[in-house]
């Protein structure tokens, strides 16, 4: 009963994982015009590292150079996509391009 109940529980927590090795962060710009890009890998069914790359960015919302308040990510290829996290942004571009 208790290998069941440990098959289980790597299980759950396995699904939710993200796979994706994150090559660069940067966030370019002053002032008003601010934006952050992050490029990540994605990883192959079997667990090796993709040669495909997600580029994500979002933007600054900014009034009077006060940067407080950030956009949704977006994937690059597909903008019309939003996302909370570059996480969440990353996970479905790989999953777009049948990887993990």
């Amino acid at each position: 009963m208790k290998k069941i109940f440990v098959f289980l529980f790597a299980l759950l927590i396995c699904r939710n994982t993200f796979a994706y090795q994150k090559i660069s962060s940067n966030e370019f710009g002053v002032g008003d015009a601010r934006n952050q890009n992050i490029v990540v890998k994605c990883t192959t069914p079997t667990g090796g590292i993709s040669d495909e790359k997600c580029a994500l960015r979002r933007y600054a919302k900014c009034i009077n150079n006060n940067c407080t308040t950030w956009g949704a990510w977006r994937d690059l290829r597909n903008t019309t996509s939003n996302y909370q996290t570059w996480q969440d942004a990353a996970n479905a571009c790989c999953r777009k391009k049948g990887l993990r």
